[in-house]
């Protein structure tokens, strides 16, 4: 099943699939404008240190081809193949990028994506368009990177300057003559495999559906069919001709600057617009009670009455007399108790974690076996046998909590069952982490898995009495739960970002945070003062985010 990910989602190889031969497919592009899609091959200081690492036009395979350009196929601008067992041990990264040929910017560019398929089944896609970008020329769009394990990060970062400006960014040199003309990829065109259907993708802070335990299978190779009865597991991209799975359609530009403001979760409800038709057919008509012009799922604009026959959008209200969830000028059924509290039903998945609305989440204990550590006083309600105990920090955990501010009363929740937790009608997030790490005030976790490791992290600084603030740092596989006052924004770690600590609620662990103070002796000594004194400064490399709520404590 693919996975979607967002600006910044990072996950192990050996999560998304068991092969290491792999396709990588580029979907990019703007009318009238030509872009130049490669592949750099990092040392371990993110630097070209040798140049036949360098995969373009102009050279298509690394010397042992464990990187090739394959050309357009499936629908994708342009296709790479890359067999992670066989590149050498120098290269630490492969940076997948695309810049513009001419004249242009990325804010032109259309709905695009990266993905990578596994024996012909794509197993993971990071979609973006163009109002994440402003007047940029390159986007670095994903990343191959060797950490203990070969991972994949969804970049989305935009560069300044084009080809050869990213070139030198990575410590490259330009030729002074003339590129040679496209040569085409030696070797054979890969075997027919088509993609297996799959569920929709878990979005960002929602917990992925576990899956169910599979005979173990060798590991999929590039042309080498699968042994039967099992589907084969080669490489193979996904059939010529195939039309992609639509990408998501482009969000307004707010100030060109490349914010995600939506919430965490996609609305129920939410269906992302089909894409044209295919070549050769015929535009669907709209069904039965479908305004013309509208895709089915589309949520009309607020205020606008839904077609008759249709129920009322998802967040209006019915009209007067009209029960939730039933087309209008159908009978009403059940009404009366039953009818009243149809609405507000327990919504089971099967996930070990389930947020039944904004403000309640669900854990099972009984998917996934280990105990759950929640927020003292957070249970509203469980089922099934489950016992709670006081989970105490220790002396020297009273010590350190008490000393930093991030002192945790903690409950243990172990046994059988579903227990729903809530506090104060706050708004809640799951955050699945798969090896990486994410820093968290103590007051904005309400529960998290027992096999996730955390810490108290000091935030360095100069400008405030005792010269530092502190965090919780969560780290490991499992699920966190985070709550917010309202609905978060997040934003990408850029080298001005500067949050203030009373609103800022997570940001990822591998970002450098610096307490900045703006306290001066001329402003403190007269009245009147903006109250805006002390912030949080982040830096890091692109893939790093801060969380935001729209509340300060």
């Amino acid at each position: 099943m693919a996975r979607e990910f967002q600006r910044g989602h990072k996950a192990k190889i050996s999560d998304l699939t068991a092969g290491t031969d792999l396709y990588v497919g580029v979907q990019i592009g703007a009318p009238g404008l030509s872009f130049d899609i490669s592949c750099f091959g990092l040392d371990a200081h993110e630097q070209l240190s040798d140049d036949r690492y360098f995969i373009f036009f102009n050279q298509p395979k690394s010397p042992e081809e464990s990187i090739q350009l394959l050309g357009a196929q499936a629908g994708d601008t342009e296709s790479f193949r890359v067999t992670l067992d066989r590149i050498p041990a120098h290269v630490h990264k492969l940076s997948f990028t695309a810049t513009l040929d001419g004249a242009g910017q990325m804010s032109q560019i259309g709905p695009g994506y990266i993905r990578v398929v596994a024996g012909g089944e794509e197993v993971v896609r990071y979609a973006f368009t163009g109002a994440e970008f402003s007047t940029e020329r390159a986007v670095m769009l994903g990343d191959f990177y060797l950490k203990d394990v070969w991972r994949f990060a969804a970049v989305g970062q935009g560069f300044d300057g084009g080809l050869e400006a990213l070139l030198k960014n990575f410590g490259g040199e330009v030729a002074e003559e003339e590129p040679a003309a496209p040569q085409q990829p030696q070797g054979a065109a890969p075997g027919f495999a088509p993609p297996a259907q799959s569920a929709p993708a878990p979005q960002f802070g929602a917990p992925a559906a576990p899956q169910q335990p599979q005979p173990p299978q060798p590991a999929p190779q590039f042309g080498t069919p699968a042994p039967a009865p099992a589907p084969a597991q080669h490489y193979a991209p996904p059939p010529p001709g195939s039309t992609p799975p639509p990408a998501p359609a482009p969000s307004p530009q707010i100030h060109a600057a490349p914010t995600i403001a939506a919430p965490m979760t996609l609305p129920p409800g939410t269906v992302p617009p089909p894409g044209p038709a295919p070549y050769g057919q015929p535009p669907q008509q709209p069904s039965y009670g479908q305004v013309p012009g509208q895709y089915p799922g589309q949520v009309p604009p607020p205020g606008a009455p839904a077609p008759y026959g249709q129920p009322a959008p998802y967040g209006q209200p019915a009209p007067y007399g009209q029960q939730p969830g039933v087309p209008q000028g159908m009978p009403q059924p059940g009404g009366g108790l039953a009818g009243a509290i149809q609405q507000y039903k327990e919504l089971p998945t099967g996930q070990r974690w389930t947020p039944q609305n904004k403000q309640l989440v669900r854990v099972d204990l009984g998917a996934g076996g280990s105990p759950v550590l929640a927020r003292q006083g957070s249970m509203v309600m469980y089922q099934g046998k489950v016992d709670f105990g006081y989970k105490g920090a220790g002396f020297a955990g009273r010590i350190v909590g008490n000393a930093t501010g991030q002192e945790m009363q903690l409950m243990r929740c172990s046994g059988r069952g579903q227990v729903f937790l809530a506090e104060n009608s706050a708004h809640l997030h799951p955050i699945e982490l798969q090896g990486d790490g994410i820093c968290v005030s103590a007051e904005h976790v309400l529960a998290f898995d027992e096999s996730l490791q955390y810490e108290v992290r000091r935030i360095e600084g100069h400008g405030i009495p005792g010269g530092a603030l502190f965090t919780m740092q969560f780290q490991g596989t499992g699920t966190l739960v985070v709550m917010t006052h309202g609905t978060p924004v997040v934003l990408p770690v850029t080298p001005t970002t500067f949050a203030d600590s009373d609103a800022i609620v997570a940001w990822s662990a591998a970002s450098q945070v610096i307490v900045s103070s703006q306290v001066r002796l001329r402003r403190n000594a007269y009245p009147g003062h903006s109250g805006e004194s002390v912030n949080l400064q982040f830096r890091g490399a692109p893939g790093n985010f801060i969380v935001v709520q729209p509340y300060e404590v």
